[in-house]
């Protein structure tokens, strides 16, 4: 259940974050940015080509949704997130904002991406090679591969592979190296054959990770670089919590039409059409450049917190159902599907670095703490609960697939015989030592 008066654990976590530590300077975020998914020539025409094929099989492995996503011109903003990172916590792994912590939870990977969360990881990816030999060095960049592994005629399973590779590569995980490789390949190859895997908790630890190492270098002052990682998902987030104060109509944005890349409109054809779920809305709110003083304005929001009224701790209300819910929290019966509830409300070790991607990358492990945001699952406040923290210790190395199944299966600590609630009433969870 966790201690029943948070305060501590929470001002204790909040005296530690990377603005409590180091003066902001914003030539520490030089390049932080350079691995951002930006459009590439071919990649539209690729996708409507493998879509044709192959939209029933990416609908049934919940990725098609996620895959849509990268036809549309992402714009980031690059103040709101390096305002943000300044308040991660990497205990919690959580942002301890003034109107109390939140973070990224795999209800968000689930409505934003579509992406599975749900099914049990059996590890297939660990220490898997890949069968297809595809030659990624000079060949011209991201568009060179395209023009080099989009084919005509059948979509063939080699094509399909080489496809997903990219859109894992560039689209979801945003490798450092900025170009093609085949890091992602092995998991490519199985979605292709249609193994299933938790992906979007591969998404979520991800994130997780990215924060923890931009918090550990913010911490110490240093530059942050191109770490490669899921900035995208950052931003969409951060884009739906804060989209009251924004003034963001979630429902009044446009997502780019599937239409070749060079296809001529007419004078009254639209480019764009109404999304179709939150995801498709969210991406293509606008952003901006880094600059100090929207920086400065950013911080004082978190430090603040948010008024009660623009809290959006659960940003996915559509009274009106414009969007085809994929997850309604409101559901008495939990929307039908105890699998999906069952995931995004127990903690757990999720696998990071799955991929390989890098030579200095290990396998290791975030934890997903769902206790310490339940506001943001429709629970109300709960007490905070770190699950893990007299199991294992955080960030461990994964050496063989012992040691993933291990982790994923790891039972969380949860005994409550000792806790005494009888005392306990509830109160808004802030960080006190803000105020």
């Amino acid at each position: 259940m966790g201690d029943p008066d948070p305060t501590d654990l929470i001002n204790a976590e909040a005296n530690r974050i990377p603005f409590k530590s180091q003066n902001f300077s914003l030539n520490l975020w030089k390049d932080t940015f350079r691995s951002w998914p930006k459009p590439t020539k071919g990649w539209k025409n690729w996708f409507l080509r493998v879509n044709r094929s192959m939209q029933v099989f990416w609908t049934e492995r919940k990725i098609d949704q996620c895959i849509r996503l990268s036809i549309a011109d992402i714009q980031k903003n690059e103040s709101m997130m390096i305002a943000a990172a300044q308040f991660w916590s990497d205990t919690t792994n959580t942002f301890m904002f003034g109107h109390g912590p939140c973070a990224p939870t795999l209800a968000d990977v689930y409505m934003l991406t579509g992406l599975d969360i749900s099914t049990v990881d059996e590890g297939h990816i660990f220490g898997r090679k890949a069968e297809y030999i595809v030659n990624t060095r000079n060949i011209g960049g991201w568009t060179g591969y395209i023009q080099e592994y989009q084919k005509t005629g059948t979509v063939n399973q080699r094509e399909h592979a080489t496809f997903l590779n990219m859109w894992l590569e560039k689209f979801i995980f945003c490798g450092r190296s900025v170009g093609p490789t085949n890091a992602f390949l092995p998991a490519a190859e199985l979605l292709a054959n249609g193994v299933r895997f938790p992906l979007g908790r591969y998404l979520l630890s991800s994130t997780y990770h990215l924060l923890h190492q931009v918090s550990q270098k913010l911490i110490l002052g240093e530059p942050i670089g191109n770490l490669g990682g899921p900035w995208w998902f950052v931003n969409m987030w951060l884009n739906a919590h804060m989209h009251k104060r924004l003034q963001w109509d979630l429902f009044a944005q446009e997502f780019p039409r599937e239409i070749p890349e060079d296809y001529v409109l007419r004078d009254d054809e639209p480019a764009t059409r109404p999304p179709l779920n939150f995801g498709e809305a969210i991406i293509v709110l606008p952003g901006t450049d880094a600059n100090e003083d929207q920086i400065g304005r950013f911080f004082q929001t978190f430090y603040h917190g948010l008024p009660r009224d623009l809290r959006a701790w659960v940003p996915y209300i559509d009274e009106d159902n414009k969007f085809p819910l994929l997850f309604n929290f409101a559901d008495s019966d939990l929307n039908q599907d105890n699998d999906l509830m069952m995931a995004i409300i127990t903690p757990r070790a999720i696998p990071v670095n799955t991929f390989g991607s890098g030579k200095a990358s290990h396998i290791t492990y975030e934890f997903y703490n769902p206790s310490a945001v339940s506001r943001q699952l429709a629970f109300g406040q709960l007490s905070i609960k770190l699950c893990y923290a007299d199991v294992i210790k955080p960030r461990e190395i994964i050496t063989t697939g012992t040691e993933w199944s291990r982790i994923v299966r790891l039972a969380p600590d949860a005994d409550i015989s000792n806790v005494d609630l009888s005392t306990w009433s509830p109160a808004s969870f802030i960080t006190e030592s803000y105020k």
